[in-house]
């Protein structure tokens, strides 16, 4: 036998791993009504311990696992976990709503959010967690009903035929109903949810413990991250969904998921149910090529350069730190993950794997007739549009990067240039304001400018933009700051009357529309850029062209008897795999789990990135570990671990469960080696990082002290 050594967080422990657990990946995310026998039976071999019928089970409520977990609202997962309708998902899926209850004064994100009676817990507006009650394939009635409304000369787009559906199923069984379309239209399935929107937090932990490590260690392995948050789901007294109410009762849920003690070791079995939100795995080698050379290049750079300077900001003011950390968080991470997307394609060679997958498929075109009348030219059409369009769509992102959503202030100006949007001025505006600090914006607004002035087509400005540019232009030559600050020192909306006057309503539109800033930014209106690729394109549009790509695709696949599985897009999916680690990587070998003394060993004061509290600091040092199976040192307990389990964004806060379908983490990101997974798995390189349950219990035990937590448990 083989063996591989293994380098922990610690540098000085060392870990011998078998090599007989380094098994390949079986890529997939499932649907859960499509369990069929034959992957029931490679789950099985896996080490999966329950049947099919017990994971989902749409004609026995509550006899299935998958009746146990939610969609927080298609954006996060969540579990049920207790009979008081407790719900654990991660902290950055709820990072919004603690960033919503924190004020200088009580900063939940620093301190951590902790209910320590039922009577604290929060009820968050707006805030909906849905049941799956039922899914349908739906596929040959949303097909005849495509042909009946074309033959009568009506509207038969997907939206229609949406609305249709929907609003017919919701009639006929009181649910919610929403239908998707898999592979682009070559199959629709219907999903059934009770929803419920009485929604309070319960518990969240510091980011100094939830997101220890910050920006620095997002993506990466190792992590040390106590990803979790907790919410309960409230009730009418008579258990049916209800709006907030003082008079509601906790949730009486029709299944929970059994917390696992036992933890786990390398190569066992693991699964995840989730609502992934979407992938492009049936995209085109054009399309990869596309984003990894034009759209990601511009993009990236641009917010990278955004977050320098909002961070700067935030690391010299902590009310500016509290002001812009949702902001901060959303923008991080959504550049972290195109960045890695980005170099992923580029070291895998992912369009070149496409274009193997292709040079197959033009070959099933042209060994049949019909289908090469249909097919032929497909591929040759799809690379001229996307070749077509680079210059427009490079435009257009320059544009979207900077004049759109460069900047917070951009955003309430094009709010208040809006007559119809009563949000536009008035006390919705002045809150707005509250939400930002000036100073910071200035210096977006400057850096927006300069990117739009030196990078857009003159071709798209305004003959006013072009005069105002050329007055603060020398040699060719624009001076930015000096034409931001004119802009700035005479707008309304960046002066303490003007924005005070805005409050009032006792701006005119008219005076709204004149004013320089107000105009600069809104001048170029996106249907220029649309127009523009439209007249490029023509027909048929690179959006018709991909559909009839998928569906060729998906074709030959089905013909060849290659199991197949449609993009994610917000359905509950099941995927499967095994705890461990990575193939040794350029010399460097991790191990496939963290413990608290990497926490220490990163500890860094005056970081914020990497600090903790007096009461963490102690407790990780010397923490009563043996109450949750661990030995008494900080080494022997689990903080986070790795699967090779295929998941995405919407699989955040998604149960990680083992082969008896007991709960033993949560899944809360991937590896920047994964990032490549929106159009291509990776095999030994995909990997979901998670947090271990127990290392959840120990800080709401020890850390917390939510006793009336743990009891509720059972634990």
């Amino acid at each position: 036998m083989k063996y591989r050594l293994f380098i922990t967080a610690a540098a000085s422990t060392l870990v011998w791993l078998s090599s007989s657990v380094m098994a390949k990946a079986d890529e997939g995310m499932w649907m859960i009504n499509a369990i069929d026998a034959a992957l029931e039976k490679k789950m099985v071999e896996r080490g999966l311990e329950l049947s099919a019928g017990e994971i989902y089970n749409a004609d026995a409520p509550g006899s299935s696992v998958a009746d146990a977990v939610v969609s927080m609202a298609f954006g996060c997962t969540g579990s049920m976990i207790s009979d008081n309708g407790l719900l654990i998902t991660n902290h950055h899926c709820a990072y919004s709503d603690v960033h919503g209850l924190s004020t200088p004064e009580h900063n939940y994100l620093e301190d951590g959010f902790w209910a320590m009676k039922a009577d604290e817990e929060v009820n968050i507006a707006g805030k909906s967690v849905y049941f799956l009650k039922r899914v349908l394939d739906v596929t040959d009635e949303v097909l005849k009903l495509q042909a009946d409304l074309t033959a009568e000369g009506k509207p038969a787009g997907s939206r229609k035929l949406s609305h249709l559906m929907e609003q017919k199923y919701k009639e006929e069984t009181g649910l919610d109903a929403w239908l998707s379309s898999m592979w682009r239209g070559s199959k629709y399935y219907m999903a059934l949810y009770e929803v419920y929107s009485d929604v309070r937090l319960v518990a969240a932990p510091p980011v100094s413990s939830a997101a220890f490590g910050g920006d620095i260690d997002n993506w990466e392995w190792p992590q040390h991250k106590c990803d979790f948050a907790l919410y309960r789901v409230y009730t009418a007294p008579d258990g049916s969904p209800a709006e907030y109410s003082k008079d509601n009762v906790p949730m009486k849920p029709a299944r929970k998921l059994s917390i696992s003690l036992d933890g786990y070791k390398a190569g066992d079995y693991t699964m995840i149910l989730g609502y992934p939100g979407s992938t492009n795995r049936y995209c085109s080698s054009f399309e990869t090529d596309f984003n990894e050379t034009l759209k990601h290049p511009v993009n990236n750079a641009i917010r990278a350069r955004q977050m320098e300077i909002i961070k700067g900001w935030m690391d010299a003011d902590p009310e500016i730190r509290l002001k812009y950390s949702d902001y901060f968080f959303s923008l991080s991470n959504m550049q972290e993950c195109f960045s890695g997307e980005q170099e992923c394609f580029e070291r895998f060679d992912v369009v070149e794997k496409k274009e193997d997958i292709e040079k197959d498929l033009q070959a099933w075109i042209d060994a049949d007739p019909e289908r090469k009348a249909k097919w032929g030219n497909l591929l040759d059409e799809l690379r001229k549009k996307y070749l077509a369009v680079r210059d427009i769509e490079k435009n257009s992102y320059y544009f979207r990067e900077t004049m759109i959503r460069g900047s917070q202030l951009a955003l309430i100006m094009r709010r208040a240039h809006n007559p119809r949007n009563t949000a536009g001025t008035g006390e919705k505006m002045l809150e707005k304001y509250g939400e930002i600090d000036l100073r910071l914006e200035k210096e977006l607004l400057e850096y927006a400018v300069g990117v739009f002035v030196n990078n857009l087509d003159p071709v798209f400005l305004s003959q006013w933009q072009k005069d105002v540019i050329a007055d603060f232009s020398r040699d060719g030559e624009c001076d930015v700051k000096a034409l931001t600050d004119a802009l700035w020192n005479s707008s309304i909306f960046t002066s303490e009357e003007g924005i005070a006057r805005l409050g009032r309503k006792e701006v005119p539109n008219e005076e709204i529309v004149a004013d320089s800033l107000c105009r600069f930014v809104m001048d170029v209106k996106s249907t220029a850029f649309n127009d523009a690729q439209k007249e490029i394109e023509g027909t048929p549009t690179i959006l018709e062209l991909k559909k009839e790509y998928t569906h060729a695709l998906y074709q030959m696949r089905l013909e060849k008897g290659i199991v197949q599985y449609p993009d994610a897009n917000s359905t509950m999916r099941i995927t499967y795999g095994t705890v461990g680690g990575f193939e040794p990587r350029d010399g460097v070998i991790c191990d496939w789990k963290t413990t608290p003394s990497g926490i220490l060993e990163k500890y860094q004061p005056g970081d914020f990135d990497f600090t903790l509290n007096d009461r963490q600091y102690l407790l990780y040092r010397k923490g009563d570990w043996g109450r949750w199976g661990f030995g008494p040192d900080c080494r022997d307990m689990y903080v986070n671990f790795l699967t090779d389990n295929d998941i995405t964004g919407g699989n955040s806060g998604s149960p990680v469960l083992n082969s008896r379908g007991e709960l033993i983490g949560l899944a809360f990101d991937g590896n920047k080696e994964s990032l490549a997974s929106d159009a291509w798995f990776t095999p030994g390189y995909n990997k979901c990082v998670c947090v271990d349950i127990r290392f959840i219990l120990w800080t709401l035990d020890r850390y917390a002290g939510m006793t009336r937590i743990i009891e509720e448990l059972g634990l």
